[in-house]
């Protein structure tokens, strides 16, 4: 297939540029693949959905405040900084994206205030460098403050200065693993009431870790979707997840992969029987069609951007025609759009 395959108008009037008061109460599409139903239900009915044994897998990597603004030093530009992975402690390197990049270049020193400075050391990409750091502190101080100072790493399109409350509501309430620069948005619906439920139905709720970089949201800049190359990101699976997912494989119980994020870590690690092997280090899996999934059989996830990996993957799991069908019936329904969105469940 090609990219432009998964063009569609983006509905800018439905983008969901807040989170609406309660998590559980945003909109859930639920979409039956064998016989092409298409329902409409509020995400706290998920539950319903599950039964005793089934298991919900879920992406427990917690978004670290990434986004920095400072100041080149002389002219005073204002720039800014997102951190996106750390490359070494001891020489405190950072991978990182610049904006706006035409002011910035080799050897560019940066003043974040606090105490905290950077030295631009390398290029990588037109907006990416290599940053270092510099903070008279030990390396934990030195994280500390940049917590002190960051912002929460809004998406682009929400076009909006974080707010308090974005804290708190861009991060699922089981975020354990700090790594991430960006949310896994499926799992925002998630309420603590809703996960109770669940628990109390019988069903399983185990977490891998996946810590998103900004790889996955990234627009493909290829038409053949073969030659798109994902961005590597920490993926951690461990032997007590496994040992669940496996045996409800056996018994042939309903497996969900709450967001693109679980989908791809559990993918990255399939054994050759199909089950699920634990998993420490770094992958770089693409999902798009066509594409045998091997671990879930269901999965939940938001309405995506036009074009994006995300909407492949989709477009993977449940097929071209109904995806398709089911963006134009949510954009007729005015369901929302992206991070802060509604979501569909796919059974």
């Amino acid at each position: 297939m090609r990219t432009s395959d998964f063009d569609f108008t983006s509905p800018l009037n439905l983008l969901a540029k807040f989170p609406i008061q309660e998590r559980d109460e945003s909109r859930l599409m639920i979409i039956h693949r064998m016989n092409q139903k298409i329902e409409h239900k509020s995400f706290k009915d998920l539950h319903e959905y599950f039964e005793e044994e089934d298991t919900i897998i879920l992406n427990n990597t917690k978004v670290f405040p990434a986004r920095l603004f400072g100041n080149k030093e002389k002219t005073e530009a204002k720039i800014e900084v997102f951190l996106l992975r750390e490359l070494d402690s001891k020489d405190r390197t950072w991978d990182v994206l610049v904006d706006p990049a035409r002011k910035v270049r080799v050897g560019n020193k940066l003043n974040f205030g606090f105490g905290l400075t950077g030295e631009v050391i390398d290029n990588t990409t037109s907006r990416g460098r290599i940053l270092q750091l510099n903070f008279n502190g030990t390396h934990e101080e030195l994280i500390k403050k940049i917590k002190e100072l960051g912002k929460t790493p809004l998406p682009k399109y929400i076009n909006r200065q974080p707010e308090k409350n974005d804290k708190e509501r861009y991060q699922t309430i089981y975020a354990k693993k700090e790594g991430s620069v960006a949310a896994p948005t499926a799992g925002l619906h998630f309420s603590k009431h809703l996960l109770k439920k669940l628990e109390i139905k019988g069903i399983n709720l185990v977490e891998v870790t996946l810590h998103l970089g900004l790889g996955s949201f990234l627009p493909v800049e290829v038409e053949d979707i073969s030659k798109h190359k994902m961005d590597s990101e920490k993926c951690f699976i461990n032997e007590r997840t496994c040992k669940i997912v496996n045996s409800s494989i056996q018994k042939k119980k309903r497996i969900c992969a709450v967001g693109t994020s679980s989908m791809r870590a559990i993918e990255s690690s399939v054994s050759s029987n199909k089950n699920l092997n634990p998993f420490y280090g770094w992958t770089n899996k693409f999902i798009f069609p066509p594409y045998n999934f091997s671990i879930a059989n269901s999965m939940i996830t938001n309405f995506h951007m036009p074009k994006s990996t995300l909407l492949m993957m989709t477009v993977a799991f449940a097929g071209f025609d109904l995806i398709m069908e089911a963006y134009q019936i949510a954009i007729k329904e005015k369901y929302r759009f992206y991070s802060y969105g509604d979501a569909m469940l796919i059974l």
